[in-house]
């Protein structure tokens, strides 16, 4: 059976969680990064790991959706809890930039970048990885994100310019599969264009994904990213699987099972 890890998830919002996660390590998963998106969210992900250790790992992070919600001093709050916990977490977030006309309107761009240089300044202080959303503000995340300090990161979902692809990949940082790769063109030609060793898998569960048959992910989806990547690569999938894991590990300091 491939080994394989879902480096973005958010466990905390299964319907099942118990149900996903036997169904998960049927498929080959031998660890989810579960992330936080926001005060609640982060406090459910601690309670998760606490009870799942040596399989699912926490990120605790502050979505740029949850903004607009969010009074500057709740903003405090959740940055405060994250501080006091970063020895505790493999990684940062989900953080950083959603340009999407729906979300600037409630959360503008300039609360938006205040929040993640926070969010960047503990990862760089605490030598922590970071798990970046760059929703068509790739460029700014990028910049960011290099102009922090910050040595380790990756790009989930990543669907940008080819150009941001390659800023991204001569900092060292990685971009991760989706299942969306099966049928997502920009997301499919980021996953061309990105060297094996800098991808990892995940299915940011439980998003609804496909373009004609709909369907609730959870992380045993992680084969369908993995199934996708190695179609896109021309490479079979047990080496795709094989150095996502490595990546995966080496990135998050997980230990091998």
């Amino acid at each position: 059976m491939l080994k394989v890890i879902d480096t973005h998830a958010h466990v905390d919002e299964l319907e099942n969680i118990e149900s996903a996660l036997s169904k998960a390590k049927e498929s080959g998963v031998v660890a989810i990064i579960a992330v936080g998106s926001n005060h609640q969210s982060n406090q459910k992900v601690m309670e998760i790991c606490q009870k799942y250790p040596s399989f699912i790992y926490p990120a605790l992070g502050l979505h740029p959706w949850e903004l607009g919600n969010l009074e500057s001093q709740q903003i405090d709050y959740t940055l405060k809890f994250i501080e006091e916990r970063v020895s505790d977490v493999v990684a940062i977030g989900e953080i950083g930039l959603d340009y999407d006309k729906r979300v600037v309107k409630v959360s503008p761009k300039e609360l938006q970048k205040e929040v993640l240089k926070r969010l960047l300044a503990l990862a760089k202080e605490h030598g922590k990885p970071i798990t970046i959303h760059s929703r068509y503000a790739w460029k700014d995340c990028v910049e960011l994100v290099k102009g922090a300090g910050v040595e380790k990161a990756v790009f989930h979902w990543f669907t940008g310019f080819s150009s941001v692809l390659r800023d991204i990949l001569d900092a060292g940082y990685f971009i991760s599969t989706t299942p969306a790769a099966e049928y997502h063109e920009e997301h499919r030609r980021a996953i061309r264009e990105a060297p094996l060793e800098k991808l990892l898998l995940e299915t940011d569960c439980p998003v609804v994904y496909g373009k004609e048959t709909k369907y609730r992910s959870e992380p045993a989806d992680i084969l369908r990213s993995l199934r996708a990547a190695a179609a896109l690569k021309g490479i079979e999938e047990v080496v795709v699987a094989e150095q996502t894991t490595y990546n995966a590990r080496q990135l998050l300091g997980i230990a091998p099972c």
